[in-house]
């Protein structure tokens, strides 16, 4: 066993336990704890910032992109799978109705052009000449399946519960280019959920077996899904679209940290992304061969407060909270960078967000003040009190938490720090069972705008959805729905806007920082851009350097 890590988690030479190189997660697995102690990774550490210097090189097939994953994807079929991998090995896999572009608008895809013929119909008019991997002609019909199979339970789907589909009445295929969709009530949102990573086209007939025997119409086929191993995908030489420039990509299943680093390293893998500690970011750099490419993402960090707290309640309390945190020290020595400051739930890339809007700046007198308004004060003889519920898995959060255990102090606050698995962490924040807590928006969630209707109306308290500050605004809730039913975009940002400056006033969460996307790859592999999504589609452009 390597002396990184002891069967305790914690690092033997300095007990830091997994902030130690923040690399992991305890115990290296089995498979490669003989080949980690043969190349003496334990030599990397925080202090030490450096890596063997006779770590042998190897290569890949010439002709396969190697991208390192954490966790194999659910189910591949695109009407089931909502996790992360699941939906973005689906984008290379599956066509949508309509693409997003780096800003989130939506432009056409399968979908040559679409209109609004009034607020209640939808009509879409479809390209010629798209074939699925089999040969079939894709067409309207598969269209009208691909979200019918949902609705229908022909297979069970999240997707009918949390997007537009559960407004949808019915779906027309008159002809083989036109699907029409008539809504119950209007949405906005619908051309959305027909967008890549929300819907994918399967053909006419796919039922609940389909993920057994996959076929798309996308850049990339499948050949192999094995469950906790690899998944590998190839070129389709018959897409309608540009052709990927790489022949083959192998998602390799690697759930420790240290050990994709050392993969990347020894080049026997090519990319990863958003999956390294910062810190082994940080010395990876000074590899020759490799490349580290940052762009701005849309994961947003943010601190969560129960509103049915009688102590949270207060808006006084809240504001108090947040004019006592400083982020910027958080960000250079926990971050190192990588993240920037956010007053939204939606990622300053997004065209729906306000760049208006400007994050609580540290002010220690001023957050005194508003507890003293509030009735806490040591003159009083009356302190306020509050516990922060983290989870055990998220080693990031565990420093957080301590950091504004202190900021807060500062203030006059006294925070308690409580840990827990992350299922029992997860399962206390859903059911209310909280003061505070510290989580973080990925994937699609916060993509689409309609998330403010998902954790901010009244309507969407959890359990049945997110809003797990149980808040409540008259005003905005109404705001949100006027979003929901206004069709033209402009109007829906102005709206969007109000929105956001309501809530930074509310404080039911403090948005804290979004996450940059973070690729480290090979010098082999060339055109590899980071997706502010941080999905897969850099794979339709990369390429192997001859």
């Amino acid at each position: 066993m390597s002396n990184l890590a002891s069967t305790t988690g914690k690092c033997t030479r300095c007990n830091w336990g997994t902030a130690c190189g923040r690399f992991g997660e305890g115990q290296l697995s089995v498979k490669f704890r003989k080949h980690v102690e043969k190349t003496n990774v334990q030599d990397y550490h925080p202090e030490a910032r450096r890596w063997p210097k006779d770590l042998p090189r190897c290569f890949t097939d010439p002709h396969t992109i190697t991208l390192l994953i954490e966790f194999s994807p659910a189910n591949l079929d695109p009407r089931i799978g909502t996790d992360a991998q699941s939906e973005r090995i689906d984008e290379l896999l599956f066509d949508s109705l309509v693409r997003k572009d780096e800003h989130f608008n939506l432009k056409p895809w399968v979908a040559q052009s679409w209109e609004i013929r009034d607020p209640l119909t939808y009509v879409f008019h479809l390209r010629k000449g798209i074939r699925f991997h089999d040969g079939r002609a894709l067409g309207a019909r598969d269209v009208k399946w691909s979200i019918d199979s949902m609705i229908d339970g022909t297979v069970v789907s999240s997707k009918t519960a949390t997007t537009s589909y559960q407004h949808i009445a019915n779906i027309e295929a008159p002809d083989d280019q036109t699907v029409i969709f008539h809504m119950r009530e209007p949405d906005s949102g619908l051309p959305w959920n027909l967008s890549d990573g929300a819907m994918g086209i399967v053909p006419y007939g796919s039922d609940k077996g389909f993920n057994l025997h996959l076929v798309g119409s996308g850049p990339f086929k499948l050949v192999k899904n094995e469950q906790d191993n690899e998944v590998i995908i190839v070129r389709n030489d018959d897409y309608w679209a540009a052709q990927p420039k790489v022949e083959r990509v192998r998602f390799a299943v690697v759930p420790d940290s240290m050990t994709r680093a050392l993969e990347l390293r020894k080049g026997s893998a090519d990319v990863e992304i958003n999956a390294l500690t910062v810190d082994m970011v940080r010395s990876l750099r000074g590899d020759r061969n490799l490349v580290v490419e940052e762009a701005p993402g849309t994961s947003v960090q943010y601190l969560g407060f129960n509103l049915r707290d009688p102590a949270l309640s207060d808006i006084r309390v809240r504001q108090a909270i947040a004019y006592a945190i400083d982020v910027h020290p958080i960000i250079e020595y926990l971050w190192r960078g990588t993240v920037r400051p956010v007053a939204s739930v939606i990622p300053p890339v997004h065209w729906a967000y306000d760049s208006n809007l400007r994050p609580y700046q540290r002010d220690v007198q001023k957050s005194r003040e508003l507890l003293q308004q509030a009735g806490y004060s040591a003159e009083a003889g009356k302190c306020l009190h509050l516990v922060m519920k983290i989870s055990t898995t998220e080693e990031a959060s565990r420093l957080l938490a301590m950091i504004l255990q202190q900021q807060l102090h500062d203030a006059g606050i006294d925070l308690e720090i409580r840990t827990f698995e992350f299922a029992t962490f997860y399962a206390d924040v859903v059911k209310g069972a909280y003061q505070m807590y510290t989580l973080r928006w990925v994937g699609g969630a916060n993509q689409d705008p309609e998330i403010f209707e998902y954790i901010l109306d009244s309507k969407s308290f959890a359990p049945r959805r997110a809003n797990r500050s149980y808040y409540s605004n008259p005003q905005v809730d109404a705001w949100i729905e006027q979003a929901r039913v206004e069709l033209d975009q402009q109007k829906r940002k102005q709206i969007y806007a109000k929105i956001q400056q309501q809530v930074l006033r509310d404080l039911p969460s403090l948005n804290l920082w979004s996450l940059d996307n973070v690729v480290v790859h090979t010098e082999r592999v060339k055109n590899v851009h980071p997706d502010p999504a941080g999905n897969y589609d850099f794979l339709r452009d990369a390429e192997i350097a001859e």
